[in-house]
């Protein structure tokens, strides 16, 4: 197997990555090796693939910056989930996205931005899926992408966005219910 493709452990990253002489290389293996799921992780959330990129850019630039400085208190990718996730909030309350919508607006607003998207090649359920996904309060939303998409266990999901394990599967469970309910319209 060639070890540009191998999957490594975050300790040969970050040991790498903390050698002068490699840590340029190991920066990029680790870019290669979260990259991807950083960028979907972020796109649920902000839907657009220019402002996607745009954050993922700036989530890794927050990586580099403070790599060094990891406590290893967590895995590697939660960490990188956590910056993302942080990154992609202070995005979208910039741009107050949630401010004063209607479920109408937002079902219009992602139906053309998905419809539009030449990266998207979903069907009337999946563009329903979106749809009831968007009007999610943001931290249900968060919770929902987190748990159906990423899989991503509750204990990692409890580091990365600073709650308790018990809040998120309620919050998990009310999301479901609502897309449930919302797709069955």
């Amino acid at each position: 197997m060639n070890k540009s493709t191998q999957q490594f452990t975050d300790l040969e990253l970050l040991q790498g990555f903390r050698n002068d002489a490699s840590r340029e290389k190991y920066f990029a293996l680790i870019m290669h090796q979260y990259q991807k799921r950083v960028y979907y992780h972020i796109r649920r959330m902000v839907l657009d693939h220019d402002d996607t990129d745009d954050i993922l850019q700036n989530t890794f630039i927050k990586v580099w910056k403070g790599l060094t400085n990891f406590r290893e208190e967590s895995h590697l990718y939660t960490w990188i989930y956590k910056i993302a996730t942080n990154e992609t909030l202070t995005f979208l309350n910039s741009k107050n996205k949630r401010a004063s919508t209607s479920y109408d607006e937002v079902e219009f607003t992602i139906s053309n931005t998905l419809s539009s998207d030449k990266n998207f090649s979903g069907d009337e359920i999946e563009m329903k899926l979106q749809v009831a996904i968007a009007a999610l309060p943001e931290k249900q939303r968060i919770v929902f992408n987190l748990r159906y998409y990423d899989e991503m266990p509750y204990d990692d999901m409890a580091k990365i966005l600073e709650t308790s394990v018990g809040a998120l599967k309620a919050s998990y469970h009310h999301a479901v219910k609502k897309v449930e309910e919302s797709i069955l319209k």
